[in-house]
């Protein structure tokens, strides 16, 4: 007959311990209550697991090896528990609107194959409570308290206008800019610093200001004005030929996507969400 996973459990502990009081404290039993577990151990064994050395017990080679396997084993159930746990509960995951339509959401079918855990996706760019998500995507500079920063990508931006829109007119240099109708943004005079060219004061700049990407996307590909948009998030418009990115210039930063993880988690699902993230963000700069 095999000894119970409970007594090799606490001969694992008396071996990385030193000694059978000191497992005693740390499993709430009594000494003699260890020791007579470990000689029943032996004996279901048929070998000695200690030398008895005056008051002290001394654990054989042959123990410390068997001592050690176990500790792996150990580990092992506890991965498996963990990883069983995860399975069990959806991975909370909040982002903003545009980044989750325009880029999360299309790639998740991916993470799921792979054999990721449910996702259950909220959708806000204010910071929840850090109890109400496993990984939040958030973009700024850092200096979230009470949460790991994990930087995935800069925040980029560059001009893009309706094919129809362009027309036949020029648009090679920033100063082109002037001849449209621009869509409100804060970057404007960000971008045209990044290009090194003062701001023409003559821009003119459309009178409703959308303030949500998508709806700037929208109206850029209507034709109402250029837009500064992510060239990351709205690939798929320029490839779709909706939208055209005539100028070269691309203004990453300061701001940047983080993945923001409660302080001190360590569980499997949250980091591995997070690693998966990596490898999606990471051709972009490869």
């Amino acid at each position: 007959m095999r000894p119970s996973l409970e007594s090799l459990r606490m001969l694992e502990m008396c071996v990385s311990v030193g000694s059978f009081a000191n497992a005693a404290d740390r499993l709430a039993l009594t000494p003699a209550a260890v020791s007579l577990r470990i000689r029943t151990l032996e004996a279901e064994l048929g070998r000695p697991l200690f030398d008895r050395v005056g008051r002290r017990v001394v654990p054989t080679p042959a123990a410390v090896t068997l001592a050690s396997r176990v500790r792996h084993a150990l580990d092992g159930i506890n991965d498996a528990l963990d990883a069983f746990q995860a399975a069990a509960e959806p991975l909370r995951v909040t982002a903003p609107p545009t980044f989750a339509s325009r880029w999360l959401a299309p790639r998740l079918s991916g993470y799921n194959a792979a054999g990721g855990a449910a996702i259950e996706l909220d959708i806000s760019s204010d910071i929840r409570n850090p109890t109400a998500f496993d990984v939040a995507i958030r973009t700024g500079r850092g200096g979230w308290d009470g949460l790991d920063e994990y930087p995935l990508t800069p925040v980029d931006v560059t001009p893009m206008l309706a094919p129809t829109l362009l027309g036949a007119r020029t648009l090679v240099e920033p100063e082109d800019l002037a001849g449209f109708d621009l869509l409100p943004h804060p970057d404007w005079s960000k971008w045209f610093a990044r290009a090194e060219r003062p701001m023409p004061a003559s821009l003119r700049f459309a009178g409703v200001d959308y303030s949500i990407f998508e709806l700037i996307a929208n109206a850029a590909v209507a034709g109402l004005g250029v837009a500064l948009l992510s060239p990351t998030l709205f690939r798929p418009l320029l490839d779709a030929g909706l939208l055209v990115a005539p100028l070269d210039t691309v203004l990453k930063g300061p701001d940047w996507y983080f993945a923001l993880i409660r302080e001190g988690d360590r569980r499997p699902a949250p980091r591995g969400f997070y690693d998966w993230l990596c490898e999606q963000v990471r051709p972009a700069h490869d």
